[in-house]
């Protein structure tokens, strides 16, 4: 194995960062966009090397290498050279125009600084290159740190980012627990770290001598809820696809199941047959366990389990391959429940909805909840219960993939999100800027001593939204019109200032012409509507 990053050549790369980052070189938007660019280039020239990487580490079929490692981040390098300007762009508060105006008042997206990308091993490309592609949009410098334990893919980012990416802003470094505990005595502006909560708890304190900014991307027990009311079949290949995709190796995996009495048996049957059906092209076609301690911890927790092995258990310690495993008659109080599984274990609890509720809320925040269910009511019940990072219903992993949510987790499960939008602004620091003109300062005046000479009354509140003394919680409404106007304030307030301007422009003799092409629109629109009706009468006559 190739040795590490020399605590030298760490320094020289803290120092070089540091120093690019203050000559404002990242700021430029030019700068970002062709890095982005750069990112693209670096996996679509390099496809089949980052998947021979990826096969070597985790013996990862191409498909399921390409899908789960490289389309999400081609789509993020789309979705931030789409959105770059829109992002970085200065903008006004929300509040009164007005006030706006006076106080000059701007909201600034500017980028945090330095920061330290740290990625976890079982997607060793995908969840170092997103992040990665967020610091880069918000103009940050970046030193990366590949996960140790996928040595390919390791090696293969060490190659790649030097030769695609600018040298001056973008570092790649490696290391093992020894060095990562060295790297993270450095101050930083920003750390992103990928992997499990223990590490992140390491990564917190260590984060927390220098006040550092983070994002904790971590994991937990995401359970699965199937009720009785549950298309049982498409959620039993649902859930097992979570133990079949990476081996069960995701944060978002289901990590067990809480199946309502009713449908347990029927629920069993379906994982069994669509994990034989996942088994068609072989155990060659799944992947691996990263290495003999995961590989002997999961096995260990088969066997410490006072559950039935129903399906599965078969493991290969010289291939690393654990066949994916459904344990029934599992207990709350099962040993295999004191941790994340993390790997392609599934074991199957009984609980009614009442039960699932009560377990998922003793155990700490999971990152997702799995809602298999078909009564709404049941559904929001089971949402408004209970605290996760996100919910997909009727489908596993799902809310991760919405086009510009964020993604992220709460409690142990971690804290910070990203994704789109979510992901510029982690790596970003709102400044307000205000400006304000002589008026302004002139009114702000009565904040200078000596106090003496001021009134009380000009800076006293009045209660402007009318609420008396003596409500209680039966007195609060939510106004509808109040409701609406929250929702489309800004478009409504607009709109009304649009026909102002249009009505006042008619009473002026149409000086700016706006009445005039108001009028014009509405003849246009009665043209289309008088064309549309015409072409449906012709139709009409045509087919009957």
């Amino acid at each position: 194995m190739a040795a590490y990053t020399s605590d030298e050549e760490v320094d020289k790369s803290y120092t070089r960062l540091r120093a690019t980052f203050l000559s404002g070189k990242t700021k430029s938007i030019a700068w970002r966009k062709w890095q982005l660019k750069q990112v693209w280039w670096l996996v679509n020239d390099n496809k089949q090397q980052l998947l021979d990487a990826l096969h070597t580490d985790l013996n990862k079929h191409n498909y399921e290498s390409f899908f789960t490692e490289c389309t999400g981040v081609l789509n993020d390098v789309l979705d931030h050279l789409e959105h770059i300007e829109v992002w970085t762009k200065p903008k006004h508060p929300e509040g009164s125009l007005v006030m706006n105006y006076l106080m000059g008042a701007t909201l600034s997206p500017e980028p945090r600084g330095l920061v330290l990308i740290i990625g976890p091993w079982n997607f060793p490309i995908s969840l170092i290159l997103q992040p990665l592609v967020a610091a880069i949009t918000a103009g940050c410098t970046v030193l990366l740190k590949p996960s140790e334990m996928a040595r390919a893919s390791q090696a293969c980012l060490e190659e790649l980012i030097p030769r695609y990416l600018d040298n001056d802003a973008i570092r790649v470094i490696t290391g093992g627990p020894a060095e990562t505990t060295r790297l993270l005595q450095r101050q930083y502006d920003h750390i992103f770290f990928t992997g499990s909560p223990g590490v992140g708890r390491h990564i917190a304190l260590a984060a927390a001598k220098h006040l550092t900014p983070t994002v904790l991307e971590l994991g937990g027990q995401g359970p699965s809820v199937v009720t009785a009311s549950a298309d049982i079949d498409f959620a039993a290949k649902s859930i097992v696809s979570t133990k079949y995709i990476n081996a069960g190796q995701i944060c978002l995996a289901v990590n067990h199941v809480l199946a309502h009495p009713s449908i347990a048996a029927k629920l069993v049957e379906r994982m069994q047959y669509h994990l034989k059906q996942f088994d068609l092209d072989g155990s060659k076609a799944m992947t691996k366990i990263i290495n003999r301690k995961n590989f002997d911890r999961l096995k260990s927790a088969i066997e410490a389990s006072n559950g039935t092995v129903v399906y599965g258990g078969v493991a290969d310690a010289e291939a690393l391959n654990i066949r994916p495993t459904i344990l029934t008659d599992v207990k709350a109080t099962d040993p295999i429940m004191n941790d994340e599984i993390f790997g392609p274990i599934c074991p199957i609890l009984i609980a009614t909805t009442a039960e699932a509720i009560q377990s998922i809320n003793s155990k700490p925040h999971p990152l997702a909840i799995y809602i298999f269910s078909h009564n709404q009511k049941e559904i929001d019940e089971i949402i408004a219960s209970t605290i996760s990072g996100g919910v997909t219903v009727n489908d596993t992993l799902l809310h991760s993939a919405v086009p510009g949510a964020p993604f992220g987790g709460v409690g142990e499960s971690g804290y910070g999100a990203y994704h789109g939008a979510y992901g510029f602004t982690e790596f970003s620091h709102i400044r307000i800027i205000s400006q304000p003109g002589r008026l302004v300062r002139s009114f702000f005046s009565l904040r200078f001593p000596p106090y003496s000479k001021q009134d009380l009354n000009k800076i006293d509140i009045k209660n402007r939204l009318g609420f008396k003394r003596g409500e209680t919680m039966a007195d609060q409404t939510i106004r509808l019109e109040q409701a609406l106007w929250n929702k489309g304030g800004q478009i409504l307030r607009w709109t009304i200032v649009f026909c102002f301007v249009v009505l006042a422009d008619k009473w002026s003799g149409s000086w700016l012409g706006l009445w005039w092409l108001t009028t014009q629109a509405g003849r246009l629109a009665k043209q289309l509507e008088l064309s549309n009706a015409s072409i449906l009468s012709f139709h009409r006559r045509i087919w009957t």
